[in-house]
């Protein structure tokens, strides 16, 4: 996972890696069916936690990341929607997903998956999103999450994506979602993280979402 993980970021050992993973509870592993060798994964740590007296359950993803080859591919995101739907079955709900992303790709699955999630281009975060996301991230990061800005910068052990992995183009600034979040989070290339959050639920996916649950 590690090898998988470093060909991707930058700024990685081995011993930050782990002690990442140890602060997860679930792992997505992708593995090629002819070789059995791994291509990708995602880390996840799914709790109970309450907000405004009302109990609810997160999960948060820390490392995701797929192969090059296997890029555009939909294993990843149909693994990833499958699993957390049979492991938070019987949690509490709601079920939010706490997202951060230091690459436009990875919040992109918001934009293709979810029809609400935050924050977003063509409409303001709601004061009571943004206040459970800020009370998620402060409760998850504590000081390394900047409030004002939205981002999570971590004061040790951040970890930026390589060059070539999300580089940003002029093409690519086109889509609106793409140029909302490399103006959200300037520092990206730097390994800034934008704080997002959405519901999972079967009404809040998008045909693709649906698609990827079955």
């Amino acid at each position: 996972m590690f090898n998988v993980f470093s060909e991707n970021f930058d700024g990685a050992t081995p011993e930050t890696f782990a002690r990442d993973l140890e602060n997860k509870n679930w792992v997505i592993l992708l593995r090629d069916t002819r070789t059995g060798d791994l291509q990708g994964f995602s880390t996840l740590a799914l709790y109970e936690t309450a907000f405004g007296g009302q109990a609810l359950s997160v999960v948060y993803s820390g490392d995701t990341i797929i192969r090059r080859a296997y890029w555009g591919t939909p294993e990843l995101p149909s693994a990833w929607i499958k699993t957390v739907l049979e492991k938070s079955a019987h949690m509490p709900q709601p079920l939010y997903w706490l997202l951060i992303s230091s690459g436009y790709k990875t919040y992109r699955f918001l934009t293709v998956f979810y029809r609400e999630f935050y924050p977003r281009y063509d409409r303001p975060t709601p004061p009571e999103t943004q206040a459970l996301l800020d009370h998620l991230a402060t409760q998850r990061f504590g000081p390394d999450y900047c409030r004002a800005e939205g981002v999570v910068r971590f004061a040790q052990g951040a970890t930026p994506l390589r060059e070539g992995v999300a580089e940003v183009t002029e093409e690519r600034l086109r889509d609106p979602h793409v140029a909302f979040y490399t103006g959200r989070n300037p520092g990206h290339a730097n390994g800034d993280e934008l704080v997002c959050i959405t519901r999972i639920h079967p009404e809040n996916f998008t045909p693709a979402g649906k698609r990827m649950a079955r």
